[in-house]
């Protein structure tokens, strides 16, 4: 009796039938399928953008970068109040904040407007974008229906970034610039509705309190980090600007793992980081995140500037990469039981590592076929193929009450891991093209940032290969 009082007090749920298991994941991936594609779907908008509000270079910049800061630095934070609060309710609170923070951005008349509606996009993409995964764990058990569930959710994740160029480049070409923002609002009210009246509140109701110090600390560290990664693209490596917030945010990580060791009740308790799985697949997704997420951006960039696409045609060309990515992340839960989830990952890097290495051969006057179509569906394909295992590694040997914070992190890692890279091979692509604007000077500025990525694949790999638990651990 006593243990079924604790496990009661651990997950507490509403006293109403449960929904499908199909509904619940569908509602989580179309949570999360909002939230990746407004990283990559307003890229395409920034001309528009510009030219209708007057904002400079820097303004525009942080068009984007409002957005991602502010998911990075949140994401922890809303992982755990979705422990302590409720899947659902940081579920609903987070889409209802990222729905009207959408209108508010697609309604913008000046550019602060439009920034401020960027970060609060990002606030609320913070606390709905580990719920997604939260609630997918929650509802289907460890085992082979939860590896499926995962890849789903990943599949759909990875297209959501996939779209956003055809996305913004059909809704710019279309319609405007504002609806690569208002599209939000229609679609996020529908799922808000079904969400609602579909999922079922559960939470690791223990009676703790959130870690208020810890929410600060790693909050403000993981902003600081990342404001200090996006000034590298402008600012460079060596300038204060950069190496400042980068300092600043290191010390401020520093110190929230000091007050996580010594508080009763940690934001993230760092026996997680004890999980061999947790350690070392989010080492793994971080790696990962370095190294791939840059390649949408570059591809859309060779496809635009040296080949001369318009951006609906970039879009519509790197559409098989979209589909290798669905292609990928489906495969995988086959596979695992077979040969293991650290293998499968392992796999799948090896053949990204391979697509990535085919683009740096890429030349200013490429076919589709073999400049395009082939490699970034091998990347794609590769991709696709690691992240389930990763994912279901990462979430997989926690407690119950720790699953939010879990999802918070494996996220954090992938977002922190992308904006690292992405700074980082940017500036290795601009340090090769010399200020040059031909074509032939910026294809091999984008085929050494490949050529980079791919042998940190190659290395990610091995890391794998040696730390990664050769399958999931059951709890």
């Amino acid at each position: 009796m006593t243990a079924m009082l604790r496990a009661a007090e651990v997950t507490r749920t509403s006293a109403r039938t449960a929904p499908p298991t199909w509904a619940v994941i569908a509602l989580a991936c179309a949570g999360q399928f909002l939230v990746v594609l407004d990283v990559s779907v307003v890229n395409v908008a920034l001309p528009s953008m510009r030219a209708d509000l007057g904002l400079s270079a820097p303004g525009l910049q942080w068009v984007v970068n409002a957005y991602s800061i502010a998911f990075a630095g949140f994401m922890l934070l809303g992982g755990r109040a979705g422990d302590l609060y409720g899947r659902k309710r940081m579920f609903l609170v987070g889409l209802a904040l990222f729905t009207l923070a959408s209108a508010a951005g697609g309604l913008a008349q000046e550019g602060t407007q439009l920034l401020l509606a960027r970060a609060a996009q990002g606030l609320g993409a913070a606390v709905l974008a580990p719920s997604t995964l939260t609630i997918i764990t929650s509802a289907v058990p460890e085992g082979a229906a939860r590896a499926r569930a995962i890849a789903t959710w990943t599949a759909v994740g990875a297209g959501g970034g996939a779209a956003g160029g055809l996305v913004g480049g059909l809704l710019v070409d279309g319609l405007s610039w504002r609806w690569v923002l208002l599209i939000n609002v229609p679609v996020g009210a529908i799922v808000l509705a079904c969400a609602a009246y579909r999922l079922v509140e559960s939470r690791a109701g223990d009676g703790r309190r959130l870690d208020l110090p810890g929410a600060l600390l790693v909050t403000a560290g993981l902003a600081t980090l990342a404001y200090g990664i996006v000034q590298t693209e402008a600012e460079g490596w060596t300038a204060a600007a950069t190496l400042v917030p980068l300092g600043a945010g290191a010390a401020l990580i520093g110190i929230f793992l000091v007050v996580e060791a010594r508080t009763g009740a940690p934001l993230m308790p760092l026996k997680l980081l004890r999980l061999r799985s947790v350690a070392s697949a989010n080492a793994a997704v971080f790696v990962s995140g370095s190294a791939m997420f840059c390649m949408w951006f570059f591809m859309t960039l060779y496809a635009q500037n040296v080949l001369g696409y318009s951006p609906l045609g970039a879009g519509l060309a790197l559409v098989p990469s979209s589909l290798a990515v669905v292609v990928g992340s489906k495969s995988a839960p086959r596979l695992m039981p077979v040969v293991g989830a650290r293998n499968v990952a392992v796999l799948g890097t090896l053949l990204a590592a391979a697509g990535f290495g085919w683009q740096s051969a890429m030349t200013a006057d490429g076919p589709y076929l073999t400049a395009i179509m082939f490699p970034g569906v091998l990347m794609m394909a590769g991709a696709g193929l690691a992240a389930t295992p990763l994912a279901a590694l990462a979430t997989s040997g926690a407690v119950p009450e720790d699953a939010g914070v879990v999802s918070g992190l494996v996220n954090t890692s992938r977002v922190m891991g992308g904006s690292l890279g992405l700074a980082v091979m940017s500036t290795i692509a601009a340090a090769r093209t010399g200020g040059s604007t031909s074509g032939e000077a910026l294809t091999a500025g984008y085929a050494l940032a490949f050529r980079v990525s791919g042998v940190m694949l190659l290395a990610g790999a091995v890391l794998m290969f040696l730390w990664l638990p050769r399958r999931i651990s059951r709890r």
